[in-house]
């Protein structure tokens, strides 16, 4: 067999890479071989996405990946979800794609709810409501007038596949993410947007993960080693890519995809668009190879990496290991608050909110960063016992087991109180899931593997792990339901505003 380089350029709303995977038959090899920063920035006052620098950091990436082989057989891209960009007749981009964090949604999913009622948003998609999902992005375009001279949308992976094979098209996973796709049918859902007031002219075809778009465009990479490499659809959504790569060892198992959003959930054959499900306010969202994802978005360390930023602001740069420290000696089980608050949504003085929180609901308030960050990461560990409660329950199947993957799995007290809050034991790792499993997607699509079943053993058999037991008796249960419970699961919790914050209260809303 012929060794296989495939490259996974993985977009993270903090941070890129662009990652070289060698597969020699047995295992595959990560390197990253370009790192960069990334972040929405006020431009014209709304948060958006620097689409052209990110595109000259990929190729920047792919270029350095070249000059290690001489040849790579294909490339495929993974981001966020949510966000999209719109593109005029001519196939260019109308403007810079603005954050699902931004304000303009401020009060969309209201307006939407008011016109064809909450009930119907999910049913027609499957998808979890909250006010940063796409359609409601559209809603307020609309508004705007934005959408007057868009011919396309494409979600933010598919505008760089599209760079690089000259092909047009979503991919499935990415789509599923909108609130605007109909998860169980697989297609748009043009009804429930025509009665929005949405076009949908410019709602492109979608393709499955495993697509091949084609051979990646010399003007795109000129370099000679992608003289014969493909375009290769991943499971372009990070988190579907993400869950790919998780090397599940129980039938019952939930995962935890721990990055700037956690996604929490489990893995099932098809769509689950129940009562129950919409009662619970969970998301289904396409997997790779007829998969689906049953699964809540909680904040994830978007809470912590903010708190970090304004520390910095403060004159306190600290390392995420030092902040992990400090809150590891901080006192235990003090205070928490709903990471999933809307408040929590948009940049700022996050520190600031949550103490104001704190003093809103009469607890101690956390003053310096290692009571900060225990109260962030407890918090954390609260949310996710109430996605992966409510998943069981609407299935049926009470999770036996936590698989936590990506960044997030590289923190051990995180992990510890996952472990400690829900009684079940934490499997965490692989940290590199969302790269390894788009290169997996990529090594099917080559013909090097035969499927998920073939790609899952390749993880269990090469990428190591850890495994925490959960400490019990330390009162969670009772601190679980009279703290937080499952109050922060009704889908009509109000986005009341958080006290301003000092810095960064442009966005605070």
């Amino acid at each position: 067999m012929r060794h296989r380089t495939v490259i996974a350029v993985d977009l993270g709303a903090e941070s890129g890479r662009v990652v070289a995977c060698s597969f020699d038959g047995e295992r595959v090899d990560l390197e990253v071989v370009h790192r960069f920063p990334n972040g929405a920035s006020d431009v014209d006052g709304h948060l958006r996405w620097d689409v052209e620098r990110l595109w000259s950091e990929i190729t920047d990436g792919l270029g350095r990946a070249g000059r290690g082989t001489d040849r790579i057989d294909s490339v495929g891209v993974a981001t966020w979800g949510i966000d999209y960009g719109l593109l005029d007749a001519d196939g260019l981009l109308i403007d810079q794609p603005v954050s699902h964090r931004d304000a303009r949604t401020d009060g969309r999913l209201a307006e939407a709810a008011a016109r064809v009622g909450r009930d119907r948003l999910y049913d027609a998609t499957g998808t979890q409501l909250m006010e940063c999902n796409t359609v409601f992005q559209l809603l307020a375009d609309v508004a705007a007038g934005r959408l007057d001279g868009a011919a396309t949308l494409l979600m933010v992976p598919d505008l760089f596949h599209q760079r690089l094979s000259g092909t047009t098209v979503a991919e499935f996973t990415a789509v599923t993410t909108t609130g605007a796709y109909d998860v169980a049918a697989r297609r748009w859902a043009t009804e429930l947007l025509d009665d929005l007031g949405i076009p949908t002219h410019m709602l492109p075809d979608v393709a499955d993960a495993g697509t091949d778009l084609g051979p990646v465009l010399p003007a795109a990479v000129g370099h000679p080693a992608y003289s014969r490499a493909r375009v290769v659809l991943p499971g372009s959504h990070d988190t579907a890519s993400a869950v790919a790569a998780v090397p599940f060892t129980h039938p019952d198992a939930a995962y935890v995809s721990s990055g700037t959003w956690s996604l929490v959930g489990a893995e099932t054959p098809e769509p689950v668009v129940t009562p129950a499900a919409r009662a619970a306010n969970l998301t289904n969202e396409g997997g790779v190879y007829g998969t689906n994802r049953l699964l809540r978005n909680v904040a994830g360390l978007w809470v912590l990496q903010e708190c970090r930023r304004q520390w910095a602001r403060e004159g306190l740069p600290l390392t995420y290991a030092e902040i992990v420290a400090r809150a590891e000696q901080a006192t235990p089980r003090k205070s928490h608050v709903d990471v999933d608050h809307p408040g929590f949504l948009a940049p700022g003085d996050m520190p600031a909110r949550i103490r104001a929180e704190c003093r809103r609901t009469g607890q101690p308030e956390p003053q310096d960063v290692g009571e900060v960050a225990r109260c962030v990461l407890e918090s954390l560990a609260l949310r996710y016992r109430a996605a992966i409660d409510a998943v069981g329950s609407v299935t049926g199947r009470p999770a036996a087991l936590v698989h936590v993957v990506g960044g997030g799995s590289r923190n051990g007290l995180l992990n510890q109180l996952t472990a400690d809050v829900t009684g079940l034991p934490v499997q965490a790792g692989p940290v590199e899931t969302t790269a390894l499993g788009n290169a997996l997607v990529q090594l099917v699509a080559l013909g090097e593997l035969s499927g998920l079943t073939d790609a899952r053993e390749l993880v269990r058999a090469g990428e190591p792990t850890l495994r925490y037991e959960p400490q019990l008796d330390q009162g969670w249960d009772e601190i679980y339901e009279s703290s937080l419970g499952h109050a922060a699961d009704d889908p009509e919790m109000p986005a009341r505003p958080l006290e301003s914050d000092k810095e960064g209260s442009d966005h605070a809303r």
